[in-house]
């Protein structure tokens, strides 16, 4: 059921909830039209019920996904990770057959309305992180988690600075982690620290290769913590005058290798498969599967010093 506006061109603080599916082309053309229909109807009536019975109000759908709003951003973050829950338990059943998963993106801001639709730089940036955001993830902006105190049985992970499209500025960008297997406080703040030596006498020392142009190192969850910079003892020294003596440094939380800016400058983070990189300044951010990791300046340099990463073992990308 499609929501329609308070009145013509009412403008009002809402947190908006962008939630698509993943892999919903490729079902199309496997499935074709009729076959992925009877898939993807159903999906999309269950996440509008879900953010209708949180309190939300649902603007429009959009062929494979939802556009929400909500008046409290509190609600929302419990829609958004309600609906990731009902994905799973049972609607996950026959779309895990179809290789279709949701994702879903949050933003705080003045919102218009209009006709039974919305505006605002709030709906852009929902829509952007949803984009982002990997199967079964939630991202949000900082608007939305300023001032939570996460649900219970969820915490707000610090992604750090993402440069986005049309932004002047990068938007620091939280993980609302829903997961019980995955939930970790990561921010750069967190003094916690896992039990290393149980994990590891359970699954063995998770590993993140290194590279560079001729050389590469391979480190263990016990070779932690690796200090990144210009300084002669470090791990990996950088011979590059924008690097800073101790730049950066890698560290192992709660089983995910964690990446922390120590730098002037800033450091850069760009996963495989996505063209917006994070930026890090003096923040942290999980490293997991494969990417790239530029050192004092971003990657549109040609002459950044850009260090290769690919995660095995326990700190890999864990997927449903």
């Amino acid at each position: 059921m499609t929501g329609m506006g308070e009145g013509p061109g009412v403008n009002s603080h809402k947190t908006v909830v962008f939630a698509d599916m993943t892999g919903s082309t490729a079902l199309y053309e496997a499935l074709g039209n009729e076959g992925a229909a009877a898939v993807v109807a159903p999906l999309t009536q269950a996440m509008g019920a879900c953010i209708q019975r949180y309190g939300g109000r649902v603007v429009k759908n959009l062929g494979d996904g939802v556009l929400g709003l909500f008046a409290e951003p509190g609600d929302a973050v419990l829609a958004a990770a309600e609906l990731m829950r009902e994905h799973r338990q049972w609607i996950g059943p026959q779309a895990r057959e179809s290789h279709v998963g949701i994702h879903v993106g949050l933003a705080s801001g003045e919102v218009v309305e209009v006709d039974g639709d919305c505006y605002g730089d709030a709906v852009n940036v929902a829509a952007r992180l949803c984009e982002r955001a990997d199967d079964a993830e939630i991202w949000a902006a900082e608007s939305v988690v300023a001032g939570l105190r996460a649900p219970r049985g969820m915490c707000f992970v610090r992604l750090g600075h993402l440069e986005m499209r049309g932004k002047a500025e990068p938007l620091v960008t939280y993980q609302i982690e829903w997961r019980a297997e995955n939930r970790a406080d990561l921010t750069v703040h967190s003094e916690l620290r896992s039990d290393l030596a149980a994990l590891v006498a359970d699954t063995g020392p998770a590993q993140i290769q290194l590279s560079w142009p001729g050389a590469y190192r391979l480190f263990s969850s016990m070779d932690i913590p690796v200090n990144v910079g210009r300084a002669p003892d470090s791990h990996l020294c950088i011979a590059d005058p924008r690097v800073s003596r101790v730049h950066a440094r890698l560290d192992w939380r709660h089983g995910a290798f964690v990446l922390t800016d120590l730098s002037s400058f800033g450091t850069w983070v760009r996963f495989e498969g996505s063209e917006a990189p994070l930026q890090l300044r003096r923040d942290s951010c999980r490293l997991i599967g494969s990417g790239e990791i530029a050192l004092g300046v971003p990657f549109a340099d040609a002459s950044a010093s850009i260090i290769g990463f690919q995660v095995s073992g326990t700190g890999a990308r864990q997927q449903d």
